[in-house]
């Protein structure tokens, strides 16, 4: 089942790449990848990311619709 989220449009608003993202994220190119195809991660990789675009974490809403 794909997972809605606005990961792609917020990582392109701020200019970065993929490998960035993951790089602050602390994970890997292809599961930035993959979330933003849609597929499934665990809360704890959310967490990450949600961080690394600088966000806090009362703002999962803007990035994931879950």
């Amino acid at each position: 089942m794909k997972e809605k989220n606005n990961l792609k449009s917020l990582r392109a608003a701020k200019l970065m790449s993929k490998a960035e993202l993951a790089r602050l994220a602390g994970v890997s190119a292809i599961t930035i990848d993959r979330i933003e195809r849609g597929e499934q991660c665990r809360v704890e990789t959310k967490r990450k990311i949600i961080l690394a675009l600088g966000l806090s974490l009362a703002d999962r809403e803007k990035v994931f619709q879950d």
